[in-house]
């Protein structure tokens, strides 16, 4: 569906060069990297928002084309949600999504409307002008509006920053529908690769402006080949064993035994209760600062062995 061929974009300087990668109709990628490392403006140049310094861009076997090409810019079957939100901000939240289904027969766009007003929990806003909405609302909306247009592809810019976990969850869901019953492709980009783990079918890890890796969930999660790149995706350890660096997320691990292989001596420093499980901080002989996520206290224990997948 998709393919990128050594895309490169710079302003004064390079933002992001030699990219390159395909997404399949249906798939989800996720693309993760720290502040600054080019994932928004990459967007825009899938989008046909910017043009590409070097390299092409293909959507069906036809280059995507830039604004220096096309009076209107961007794809009619790319849809962009980032930051800006792109609202109708004098029109009202009803009125925004409206304007996006007129191609849908009259009873088929009211249903469509009011299944996405309640999806992004809106309905109560329907008759507010955009212009008065929090930012959360106005990303809700921006979502709620790019759905609506039943594009191939969705490029998501941060899709679930002003989202509280309940919302996340309910949105990510109807995202997986829309893949599995429309065909529907995803871009996601995060600065949180923990965000999207479980949507994301393959995940693209961009530093500095330049792909350093393309891998499954499972492997950046559990098999980080950094601790830079590990703490994108959640809380991971790092100690020096055996004069190696290892690298274990909090729940690798077991309570040392006397069969235990790789025994770290620990000593307990606090613990937190976080609902689902207990987070307890250690630190090792070395003076390294762990944290272990357990279903209880950890509080007698002085040595654990890792059981890292690694």
């Amino acid at each position: 569906m998709l393919e990128l061929h050594s895309v490169s974009f710079s302003y004064d300087s390079p933002i992001f060069k030699e990219i390159t990668f395909e997404v399949a109709e249906g798939e989800v990628i996720g693309i993760v990297g720290n502040s600054g490392a080019g994932k928004t403006s990459l967007l825009k140049v899938i989008a046909g928002l910017l043009d590409p310094t070097s390299g092409e861009v293909l959507f069906e076997g036809k280059k995507v084309k830039g604004p220096s090409h096309q009076l209107v810019p961007g794809h009619e079957e790319i849809k962009l949600v980032n930051q800006d939100f792109g609202l109708d901000i004098y029109h009202t939240v009803e009125e925004n999504i409206r304007e996006k289904v007129l191609y849908l027969p009259r009873h088929e766009r009211d249903e469509l409307v009011m299944e996405l007003l309640e999806l992004m929990e809106l309905s109560h806003l329907s008759k507010q002008k955009a212009l008065l909405l929090s930012g959360g609302e106005q990303q809700r909306l921006a979502l709620a509006r790019a759905i609506a247009g039943e594009p191939k592809l969705i490029l998501l810019d941060e899709p679930f920053v002003h989202l509280d976990a309940r919302l996340r969850l309910k949105i990510s869901n109807y995202l997986l529908q829309m893949k599995a019953v429309r065909g529907t492709s995803f871009i996601l980009v995060s600065h949180d690769g923990a965000e999207i783990l479980s949507l994301a079918n393959r995940i693209i890890y961009l530093s500095n402006g330049e792909i350093c890796r393309i891998d499954t969930p499972e492997e950046f999660y559990f098999n980080p080949r950094s601790k830079e790149e590990g703490e994108l995706f959640g809380v991971i350890n790092s100690i020096r064993l055996n004069n190696q660096e290892i690298l274990f997320r909090p729940t690798e691990f077991e309570v040392s035994t006397e069969l235990s292989e790789n025994k770290i001596k620990v000593k307990f420093v606090d613990v937190q209760f976080a609902g689902t499980h207990f987070v307890n901080y250690f630190q090792t002989e070395n003076q390294e600062e762990i944290i272990l996520f357990y279903p209880t206290s950890l509080i007698n224990e002085k040595e654990i062995s890792i059981k890292s997948r690694n």
